[in-house]
């Protein structure tokens, strides 16, 4: 029995692009913390609706220890931009809007209230990402602010899709 394949939602086609797996390596770093190497996979997959499913997980090159891991959806916002809403296992969920650049690039951030944070989550205030796909390497930075430091790169990687 072979899976049904929805068809792709027509309000996706500029952010189609992005749809596979992507996996590689990339290093973190911030002035509270050593610095890291680490691996990473990305996955943006559809179900037919207006909104990609986004799943990431990473590990520490080393010696393979699970790092970090993110669920949630990007979509259009009807207006030329894009949301990006995600839950992340350190206590926070994070709304980000952004647009596709001239270069094709995509930055999205958090604003005022985009950050949420349970009782015990991570001071994180703000965070900003940057994804640019040449070809089939997507290269994504993330910036982070937290209650004791401004927005600071945190996080550059380096993926490739995955055939």
């Amino acid at each position: 029995m072979s899976a049904v394949v929805a068809p792709l939602h027509p309000d996706l086609a500029p952010i189609a692009s992005l749809l596979g797996t992507w996996r590689g390596e990339g290093r973190g770093t911030y002035p509270t913390i050593e610095p890291f190497s680490y691996g990473e996979q990305m996955t943006f997959s559809h179900v037919g609706d207006p909104f990609l499913v986004y799943e990431q997980h990473s590990w520490l090159r080393d010696d393979a220890t699970p790092l970090h891991l993110e669920r949630g959806f990007l979509r259009p916002d009807g207006e030329g931009g894009l949301e990006l809403a995600l839950a992340h296992p350190l206590g926070l969920t994070e709304i980000a809007h952004g647009r596709l650049g001239a270069d094709g690039g995509l930055e999205l951030a958090t604003g005022p209230g985009g950050v949420g944070r349970t009782r015990t989550g991570m001071p994180v205030v703000a965070l900003r990402r940057r994804y640019e796909l040449d070809h089939d390497v997507l290269r994504c930075t993330l910036d982070m602010q937290t209650e004791a430091t401004p927005m600071t790169r945190h996080l550059e990687a380096e993926l490739r899709r995955v055939p």
